[in-house]
């Protein structure tokens, strides 16, 4: 009896272990910057699940990572300034990845039409075109500076992750979508703003901060992403100090990206000279 219940307490553990997302695995080795095994979980999970739309998304996220990384694009000084972000000399993108990237989002979207058509309620696989289109947006802006053209994506997004929320309003992955989305409309000038119009957007970056905070704490893939986008929206908006937790705390996480303690150690600094 003794010998029983000792084997029982000693499997308690094993059975109350959390299941293994590999999903969820595979974006914390891309917040992490170690894209090559990001790649070969996506390439177990697809083999066992070739027909995941949202699986391919994700794999189209660790080829945008990669080239944010690579050129650079993720460093406070590029997305804090708009004259770098705007200006008109063109990045050098890797052809082979940008071939990738919109082959795999092109993949996904094929994939996640085919899912909906017998399941239209299968909410992750509708989240799956939010992003996409908004990976889109991210790669046409900030890496062809095709601002006003990746609009549209944005828009598209938008209205993807709109339709996510109304179905379920606890999904709230789909918020860092709908917090973008007022960010951007609330940095637009007055004039583009006339013309582009989004459903639900004021353009309030206190709304922005307001959901993407939200999926910062509570997001299951893209709470480390809300938490990047919070830590750039607090320095554009001249309020350092509130980025310094939240890059602290990726920088914990994510010990192999130095990206997060360089911007932590820049942002120390400024906030010691004031």
């Amino acid at each position: 009896m003794r010998a029983a219940l000792l084997l029982l307490v000693c499997l308690a553990p094993l059975r109350a272990a959390p299941p293994v997302d590999p999903i969820g695995e595979a974006f914390h080795r891309m917040y992490d910057l170690d894209f090559a095994a990001a790649h070969r979980i996506l390439d177990d999970y697809d083999a066992k699940h070739p027909s995941d739309a949202f699986a391919v998304s994700v794999r189209a996220a660790a080829y945008l990572f990669y080239e944010l990384d690579r050129l650079k694009i993720l460093e406070g000084e590029f997305l804090t300034d708009d004259k770098r972000i705007a200006a008109k000399e063109k990045l050098v993108p890797d052809p082979k990845i940008r071939e990738q990237f919109f082959a795999t989002i092109d993949r996904s979207q094929r994939l996640a039409a085919e899912k909906l058509k017998t399941d239209p309620d299968d909410l992750q696989t509708l989240f799956s075109f939010c992003l996409t289109e908004g990976m889109r947006m991210d790669y046409l802006a900030l890496v062809e500076k095709k601002q006003l053209r990746s609009l549209s994506y944005a828009k598209k997004a938008h209205n993807y992750a709109l339709q996510v929320i109304r179905k379920d309003p606890n999904f709230v992955d789909a918020y860092l979508t709908t917090g973008i989305t007022e960010y951007l409309v609330g940095s637009l000038p007055f004039f583009v703003r006339w013309f582009v119009r989004f459903e639900q957007v004021e353009g309030s970056k206190d709304q922005a901060v307001s959901r993407l905070t939200r999926v910062a704490g509570q997001g299951r893939y893209l709470g480390p992403f809300a938490k990047i986008l919070l830590s750039i929206i607090h320095v554009r908006e001249k309020r350092p100090e509130k980025a310094v937790p939240l890059l602290t705390e990726l920088s914990q996480n994510y010990p192999r990206n130095q990206l997060y303690r360089n911007e932590l150690a820049k942002i120390s600094s400024k906030i010691k000279r004031r």
